[in-house]
């Protein structure tokens, strides 16, 4: 195969040898050597011999490219003095566009580093001031992202990845040198805009995006976006570039790079100008387009935005169609409904969100008039009325809207009362709740969840109610009470418990828990709104509480849902003694109870915080007492459940039978004994102070307290032990924070006066002591409780052995049972004992005149106290012919079946005067 090139070496003007390419004619020796290429000794002339590119070759081998590029380097270092060797230079940057071929496949590999080296030269050749040679570079560049296979298949060779130059540009640092050399074409339009070509496909990898970040290509780059340029194509370019630069290299550092008054004055004029007279749907995305850098960059706020002026013209365009403006810069101008200047409206919503964070911006938001602007979107559609948005587009910024009110309403409280906001949007939450007809697109980000109804509207409306209402501005919120809001949420709650559903479920949990947020901000602290209240919202609590367990794990808002609900029982219910009472007579202290004993961690420290305040009222005692759990648990069983679990948490020191093992330091947490105690000012809380708020135990302490501990039901061995050290919870605290004084004490090598030492001391003392004590008392428990073991142990056995005598009592009566029988003698006998303990029984001398009833039947062949009627379960009937044929009163009737009922013969008995017919 041919060579594309050979290394320079010395000749004479004869031609070139026979094996040198002759595919273009080499310059001659006057064009290489100039005038003075003739040696003053007149020995012939030496000029280099290079072949070039020739048309019908269009690939080349890995392995010659390091030597072609030194032959490239050499040219390149004579073309200042020597401008022909310019030529050779531009035909062997050309070899960099064609395909790359590998004789073998480890060539990427092995030829990797001189690849690399080869193609960073390109960047260096920038440097030659050559117009020619420069858009040649850049078209290399280009090429390297087009890559198309060779023409003819060379035999031996196969092409390199197409992903290969790429990765050796990337490897080499040929991005940076590339916007460097941006620097040498201030005033050079056209090398300029074939350097940003090749600088937007570079910017499409991450690596050439850090290298070029590095070179701080972004403040480079956004500085001449507004030169000029009929082609319009430097400014589409660069805004690419910069897009690249934002999303593949560090945001950051972008954003600081374009955090300076020349970037932004330039694109604020890029800006203006592309909004008042960009006219093509190409100037519009353009615009769009600068519009999101600008966004991206106002959110540092380092950047100079109100220096620059950028700021008010931004406000001024995003409120001049609402708000009528004198400003000539707006005169005249009109948003049309295409896409663009749609997506251009929802952008300056966007912005001014941002730009409100910064206070200063505060004045220019009023006098821009933004509230009022804003607030001409919070108003039910109208019908038969032109617009100039598309309803589906009308719909989506008019929830944009809500959501910017509620970022800048809240700064410009004066602006919003003006303007009657309360007023208008307690008018567009009666719309929301309407049977109106509506069919919202829900379409956008802030219509999700809203297809078909007013639920989004509902959402956002409630977010900027709440956005006011926290701010704790007594003029807006009795402003709004007045106007009973209260009433109204309650009633939009009850609705949209109605319209719960799958599909809407989300979104209607979230306005639920907007609003319960908003009832407890303004209930808070005030015992009248309380009771505006009432008992319709304590039920609305109840529904919200007696929620399916379950579903609190389903991920769809409820946890959040409950979380309000349990704030607004602080807020709403709590000091007003008659929703007290209603509460507790709708059974909410063991619907409290029930959600303490699902064990969910998130909830319990609220939820104890609740009743501890609801113990105040002497009615709740008795509904604590009351509740029952799962196998009947109490509820003083439940919370000293919780502590016991709160210990293990927090790695407190206890033994297996949760006895105290450290009287010193009875409470101390692993995490305490982790820190070192150091001295603090007296304004800052101690590490034993903060243990108090950091877990529930104090709270479980005054519930506990609220009870009394004492006739707590339910309550096992295990339970009064952990009780004990709840009960003086706040004697080892107290003495936990002494130890901790003493200890700062030490460190600071403080010596107290010998009064403070024994106090000191004393107070130490008595706090052991009192750990002593309970960890001696819970030793009596255990061992009062081995003796009671003991003793139903014992009653156990007595009562085993009751049973089993019982048992040889029946076996023995069993025995004499059969005797009696099976034997006549026996029977007879039996029968004389019982006539002679029946007779003993008797008195002895029948009274005067009395009259004697017969008892006993006569013919019954029995030992036992027999009635008028005898089963006898012994024998089975149908071997004695039923259970009284043998009797005296035996039945008259035909034997059935063998004779159950058999007639016999009557029997005589000796002292009866008469005979009873059988």
């Amino acid at each position: 195969m041919p060579r594309h090139a050979v290394a320079a070496a010395p000749t004479t003007e004869a031609p070139a040898p026979a094996e040198a390419p002759a595919t273009a004619e080499a310059p001659s020796a006057a064009e290489a050597q100039g005038p003075r290429s003739k040696s003053k000794s007149g020995s012939p002339r030496q000029i280099p011999v290079v072949g070039v590119v020739t048309e019908d070759e269009d690939a080349q081998p890995l392995r010659d490219l390091a030597q072609i590029f030194k032959i490239l380097n050499l040219c390149a270092k004579k073309i200042e003095n020597q401008p022909l060797f310019l030529e050779p230079a531009y035909n062997i940057i050309k070899l960099c566009g064609l395909p790359f071929l590998k004789k073998k496949v480890s060539d990427e590999i092995t030829y990797a580093e001189d690849t690399a080296k080869s193609i960073a030269l390109l960047g260096d050749l920038m440097k030659i001031p050559s117009s020619e040679l420069r858009i040649q570079i850049c078209k290399c560049i280009v090429d390297f992202y087009h890559a198309e296979p060779p023409k003819k298949h060379i035999t031996g060779y196969q092409q390199a990845s197409s992903t290969y130059k790429i990765q050796m540009a990337e490897v080499g640092g040929l991005a940076k040198t590339m916007v460097q050399s941006l620097d040498l074409l201030e005033n050079q339009l056209v090398e300029k805009l074939w350097v940003l070509k090749a600088l937007q496909h570079l910017s499409t990898s991450e690596v050439n995006c850090t290298l070029m970040m590095k070179a701080y290509a972004a403040r480079g780059i956004c500085a001449h976006l507004n030169d000029p340029d009929p082609s319009g194509q430097l400014l589409f370019r660069s805004s690419e570039i910069l897009w690249n630069l934002l999303e593949k290299s560090s945001k950051e550092e972008i954003i600081k790079q374009l955090s300076n008054l020349e970037c932004l004055l330039t694109l604020k004029e890029v800006f203006k100008h592309l909004f008042t007279r960009g006219f093509s749907d190409y100037d519009r995305q353009l615009r769009n387009d600068i519009l999101v850098i600008t966004t991206i960059i106002s959110q540092n706020p380092e950047a100079p935005m109100i220096e620059c002026g950028f700021t008010r013209d931004l406000i001024l365009f995003a409120t001049f169609n609402e708000v009528k403006s004198e400003n000539p810069l707006v005169k005249g101008l009109k948003l049309s409904n295409s896409y663009e200047d749609f997506e251009l409206k929802k952008l300056l919503f966007n912005i001014l969100v941002i730009l409100c964070k910064d206070l200063t911006t505060v004045q220019l938001l009023i006098d821009g008039k933004v509230v009022l602007a804003l607030f001409t979107y919070v108003k039910k559609p109208e019908k038969h009325k032109i617009i100039e948005w598309s309803a589906a587009q009308y719909e989506e910024l008019q929830l944009h809207a809500l959501a910017t009110l509620s970022s800048v309403a809240p700064l410009l409280i004066e602006e919003y009362m003006l303007c009657q906001g309360n007023a208008r949007i307690l008018a567009f939450l009666e719309w929301c709740e309407s049977e109106e007809c509506f069919f919202s697109h829900g379409n956008s980000f802030h219509g999700t969840g809203g297809r078909g109804n007013k639920f989004a509207h509902l959402r956002y409306t409630l977010r900027l109610l709440r956005a006011m209402i926290h701010l704790e501005d007594e003029t807006v919120n009795q402003d709004l009470c007045e106007k009973g809001t209260i009433q109204q949420l309650i009633g939009i709650f009850k609705y949209t418990i109605s319209k719960i559903n799958d599909k809407e479920e989300a979104i209607l949990l979230e306005i639920q828990s907007d609003i319960l947020l908003i009832l407890s901000a303004l209930c808070e602290n005030d015992n009248s709104r309380k009771e505006i209240f009432g008992t319709e919202g304590v039920d609305i609590i109840l529904h919200v509480i007696k929620t399916d367990p379950k579903k609190f794990q389903s991920g769809l808002g409820y946890t959040v849902l409950l979380f309000s609900t349990l704030d607004s029982i602080w807020c709403c219910i709590l000091a007003c003694y008659p929703l007290e009472d209603y509460f507790l007579e709708k059974e909410g202290i063991f619907l409290l109870l029930d959600l303490l004993a699902l064990d969910q961690k998130k909830f319990c420290s609220l939820i104890l915080a609740i009743m501890v305040e609801f113990c105040d009222n002497p009615k709740t005692p008795v509904h604590v007492n009351a509740w029952r759990g799962k196998k009947d648990q109490t509820a003083a069983s439940l919370l000293i459940k919780l502590w016991r679990m709160e210990e293990r948490e927090l790695g407190v020191l206890r033994d297996k039978r949760g006895m105290i093992i450290d009287t010193r330091k009875p409470l101390f947490t692993s995490f305490q004994a982790e820190q070192k105690i150091m001295p603090m000012p007296a304004n800052c809380p101690t590490i034993a102070i903060m243990d108090v708020a950091e877990n529930i135990r104090a709270k479980i302490y005054a519930v506990l307290g609220k009870l009394d501990f004492e006739n707590l039901p339910g309550l096992s061995t295990e339970d009064f032990v952990t009780l004990c050290i709840i009960h003086r919870y706040l004697d080892f605290k107290i003495g936990e924070i002494w130890n901790e004084i003493y200890e700062e004490i030490k460190l600071e090598k403080l010596k107290p006066v010998t009064t403070d030492r024994r106090v000191l001391q004393a107070i130490i003392t008595a706090s052991e002591n009192v750990g002593k004590m309970v960890a001696s008392l819970q030793c009596e428990m255990f061992e009062i409780q081995a003796r009671q073991d003991v003793q139903d142990e014992q009653k156990v056995y007595a009562k085993i052995q009751a049973t089993h005598k019982q048992r040889e009592l029946a076996n023995k009566s069993w025995v004499n049972f059969l005797a009696r029988t099976s034997n006549a003698k026996t029977l007879k006998k039996a029968k004389k004992l019982q006539e002679k303990a029946i007779a003993s029984t008797r008195y002895g001398e029948r009274p005067p005149n009395a009259i004697f009833h017969q008892t006993d039947i006569k013919g019954l062949n029995t030992t036992v106290l027999s009635g008028r009627v005898v089963a006898v379960e012994s024998t089975p009937a149908r071997l004695v012919g039923g259970p009284l044929a043998d009797t005296d009163i035996a039945l008259r009737k035909l034997p059935v079946r063998g004779g159950a009922l058999q007639r016999v013969k009557a029997v005589k008995p000796a002292d009866d005067p008469k005979n009873v017919p059988t």
